[in-house]
């Protein structure tokens, strides 16, 4: 599993720039990433979008798109990356949406969660069903989009 030190190394070694768009992780990613020396050499910084008035407000995500998909849904995680990457003016950014408890939440259960990742040539979203309570959740939530990461930027 990617670390953020292998993060830290593989964005300046390719000489990209990473930001993030956060929802449910309430800035974890962010502090996990600005936690190790030298991350502002590649790390640009956080929109940190928690509730979804913000998510249209400072993204620009159509009210349309959250009443017929939700905040929780692989739409609104991609659109998140992608606008994130624009805002940001970032080579890469990662979002995160979902659900971390105590309660379902526009019908979805808790641990659904969904992650975005945009780079200049591609966007995309991952859906994953987390176990566990909300911190977990949260730090489970990080782990993957490292190791996503990781692998997109190693390709």
């Amino acid at each position: 599993m990617a670390t953020v030190q292998d993060i830290n190394s593989l964005f300046r070694e390719k000489g990209l720039t990473l930001g993030s768009v956060e929802s449910f992780t309430g800035g974890l990613f962010a502090r996990e990433i600005t936690a190790v020396p030298g991350a502002s050499k590649f790390y640009k910084g956080a929109l940190v979008t928690y509730a979804t008035e913000e998510k249209v407000r400072l993204l620009d995500i159509s009210q349309a798109d959250v009443d017929k998909y939700g905040v929780v849904s692989n739409e609104i995680a991609y659109q998140m990356a992608k606008f994130g990457r624009d805002k940001l003016n970032v080579d890469v950014c990662v979002s995160f949406t979902g659900n971390a408890g105590p309660e379902a939440m526009e019908g979805k259960p808790v641990g659904e969660i969904y992650i975005g990742l945009a780079t200049k040539e591609k966007v995309e979203a991952y859906h994953y069903q987390l176990e566990g309570n909300r911190n977990k959740i949260q730090e489970d939530a990080i782990s993957l989009a490292l190791a996503l990461l990781e692998k997109n930027i190693k390709k």
